[in-house]
């Protein structure tokens, strides 16, 4: 069992080894839980302070605010805040043929799942004849967060805006910050095209989660708030839930590889940097039975980190936040995977499935050598927005739901009112309700 502690992993014939050794299950029991707390502590102590004072400021002055945060935090004035519409179709029809299909393909798996999700209303008649209802609706306005910063995000744009459409959503508004100029990748806005997005903001940030919430003059109040981001945007969304709904509280990117001897040392390598490429909070574990494909490692990523674009973040990432664990068998690889709960779980292993089906914690599991998490980032079909920091253990992937809302309908018919008005009557008495039990009897008598 070990823990990534290289300092550089760049220009050296003779990778340094990993020097730091995990020999027992309890201290790797403990190095997961340290994963699992990596946002929490003095950073979002720091940042809930400023978050805070951004959403009382977009509250009480509205746009004036929000121009005022984004010319401070990303350096454009954000005039006008709207993208024009003949900018998203400009951005589409200006996007080369293979980039369109490649969005097209995407965006048909995506919507063919999901179509697969919404909800059907429960109708069920009781032995009295009363009648109980279970109904769906969408709700009216959806707000879409897509990040910008490190990299840009069509895949996403992808992913938050086909379940609002599929669940029915009539308006869907979607912010992004903008680079030094204040412009939207052309990508994000072509995605953003092709998913029948209604409006798009050129604003990010905590300010964005308070436009959306509270709503400005340029900005209607919204219903959900959906989409990653930042420690700013994540507090921000967890600040103003109850005034809308969110999808979830999203915390840094994370993957959690169990491999056996039948594993490619190479696929282990590429599919912990994908992940570690995100973010420097990024995580990347390994957990393997083989001692061997566990002592191949570094000197594998060691080469594929060779002119890697965004070695940086990634040297960051598994300096910090990865994790090599040998295993005794897959039953310990699966304790520690369920405790961690992690965002992504990936088996290279012989009988995947078998496996799978004994995993109860995680956002989305890839079976199999030809199931990498990147096909699930942006085509697969199911949803990438998955939920992190443990939250598996109580939470699922974002999806058509996530932009309904479902009542409960009741029709008592007098034969059931009369069956059932003794308990009811008990029931109410019991509690000290006097009014919800006269509410029965007052009927009763004049049956």
């Amino acid at each position: 069992m070990h823990k990534w502690e290289e300092k550089n992993l760049t220009n050296s014939d003779q990778p340094k080894r990993i020097v730091r050794c995990i020999n027992s299950l309890e201290e790797a029991k403990a190095s997961i839980e340290r994963l699992s707390q990596r946002t929490s502590g003095k950073a979002q102590k720091d940042a809930i302070h400023t978050v805070n004072t951004i959403l009382i400021a977009i509250e009480n002055e509205g746009d004036d605010a929000l121009i005022k945060y984004t010319l401070e935090f990303d350096g454009y004035k954000p005039d006008p805040l709207e993208v024009p519409q003949g900018k998203l179709k400009q951005a589409w029809d200006e996007s080369p043929t293979p980039l369109k299909e490649a969005l097209q393909l995407a965006h048909r798996r995506i919507k063919d799942f999901h179509a697969q999700q919404k909800p059907k209303d429960l109708y069920i008649q009781g032995e009295h004849g009363e009648i109980l209802c279970r109904r769906w609706r969408p709700v009216q306005k959806a707000g879409l967060y897509i990040p910008g910063g490190r990299a840009a995000y069509p895949s996403t744009v992808l992913m938050n805006a086909i379940p609002a459409k599929v669940a029915g959503v009539k308006e869907i508004v979607m912010t992004s910050p903008g680079d030094s100029n204040g412009s939207i990748n052309q990508t994000v806005l072509a995605a953003a095209y092709l998913s029948g997005v209604n409006k798009v903001l050129r604003i990010g940030g905590a300010q964005a989660i308070g436009a959306m919430a509270y709503g400005t003059k340029s900005i209607n109040k919204v219903d959900v708030i959906s989409g990653p981001g930042n420690i700013y945007v994540t507090l921000a969304k967890k600040s103003v839930y109850g005034k809308v709904g969110i999808d979830s509280l999203a915390g840094p990117s994370e993957v959690l590889i169990i491999a056996d001897k039948s594993a490619a040392v190479e696929h282990v390598a590429a599919d912990l940097l994908a992940q570690a490429e995100h973010d420097p909070l990024a995580a990347a574990v390994l957990l393997t039975t083989e001692s061997e494909l566990a002592e191949q490692l570094p000197k594998t990523l060691h080469k594929q980190l060779e002119n890697h674009p965004r070695a940086n973040i990634c040297l960051s990432s598994l300096e910090n936040w990865g994790l090599i664990i040998v295993c005794k068998d897959i039953n310990e690889c699966l304790e520690l995977s369920d405790q961690f709960a992690p965002e992504h779980v990936e088996l290279l292993i012989e009988n995947p499935r078998d496996v799978a089906d004994k995993i109860n914690n995680a956002g989305a599991i890839f079976l199999g050598p030809w199931s990498p998490e990147a096909v699930g980032d942006y085509l697969a079909g199911p949803n990438h927005t998955l939920p992190t920091s443990g939250t598996a253990r109580f939470s699922g992937a974002l999806c058509v739901e996530t932009f309904m809302k479902n009542t409960s309908m009741i029709e008592f018919t007098k034969s059931a009112f009369e069956n059932s008005s003794n308990a009811v009557q008990s029931l109410a008495t019991s509690e000290g309700l006097y009014s919800h039990a006269e509410s029965i009897k007052i009927r009763s008598d004049t049956l």
